[in-house]
């Protein structure tokens, strides 16, 4: 499957402009022979906004306007996405990346871990599990942001059966080593491909880094982004590749397994309950 992420910037609280131009760049990727075209988090409506109220009017319903938008978009073009939006669901707000294809929803993330930052202060926590939708010969993972920071995120993926995680993003320049490592990274250690697809331009005094990277499972950069320029990346995702977990080095002497070498009964203590207080919830008591 050729896969394609577009580094774009996003106009905050204009829906309207950000679907437009995200449909313009959809077409563009498709032209050139995409399959998949993944789309910066949040690039629906933005990320910098001040309080929940302010954001909720920028957050939609799934299915809802912009679902619906892609899904005519990928019945005319024969492809699939995957695109970075608020969702809301009565009274939640959540941060999420939906994956849209001829057919309509295939699936939608919510967001796990959020940090203290743009709209994640005020967003819920993501409430469902880990998943994993095949999309042709694809087993592809939805991941978003600050999940990267987390390698039970990735793992959970790819026990899953993943041979692709898809990584919208918005990392700041202040997270620039988040671009330059945690992607090769994720796909080394797993054995899989990753594609974190950040945004760039300046929302309310945040720059964004750009260098949005597709890895191959190896760890090894197949395309990579510009500091500042919107761009549209390309590479070509090879299940036989993600699905080979044991590499051979030298026959009988050196070899690993990414999967059969782990040791889960030794990794209790990543499961239990820890009593350390977020940001948020510092700044709720503060």
């Amino acid at each position: 499957m050729k896969v394609a992420g577009v580094q774009m910037d996003i106009t905050l609280m204009d829906v309207e402009r950000n679907l437009a131009r995200m449909a313009e760049k959809l077409r563009e990727a498709v032209a050139q022979g995409a399959e998949l075209v993944v789309f910066p988090e949040s690039a629906v409506s933005g990320y910098c906004f001040k309080s929940i109220e302010e954001a909720r009017p920028y957050a939609q319903t799934i299915p809802g306007e912009a679902t619906r938008h892609f899904e005519q978009l990928c019945q005319e073009l024969n492809c699939h996405c995957v695109i970075g939006m608020l969702e809301l669901a009565g009274e939640q707000v959540f941060n999420v990346a939906v994956l849209i294809g001829p057919a309509g929803v295939l699936a939608t993330y919510r967001k796990v871990h959020l940090p203290f930052l743009g709209v994640d202060r005020y967003t819920d926590y993501g409430d469902r599990p880990f998943a994993v939708q095949t999309v042709g010969d694809i087993n592809i993972g939805l991941n978003i942001c600050y999940d990267a920071s987390f390698p039970e995120a990735a793992r959970c993926l790819t026990l899953l059966g993943a041979d692709l995680i898809v990584l919208p993003t918005n990392w700041p320049t202040e997270a620039r080593c988040n671009a330059d490592y945690l992607p090769n990274t994720r796909a080394m250690e797993n054995a899989v491909y990753y594609m974190a697809i950040d945004r760039v331009g300046t929302e309310r005094g945040v720059t964004f880094v750009g260098h949005s990277r597709i890895v191959a499972p190896n760890g090894q950069t197949l395309a990579e982004g510009s500091k500042e320029g919107e761009e549209i990346l390309y590479a070509t995702v090879d299940p036989t590749w993600s699905r080979y977990k044991h590499l051979v080095r030298i026959p009988g002497e050196s070899e690993i397994h990414r999967l059969a070498d782990r040791r889960p009964e030794m990794y209790g203590l990543l499961t239990e309950p820890h009593d350390l207080k977020t940001p948020r919830q510092c700044q709720a008591e503060s």
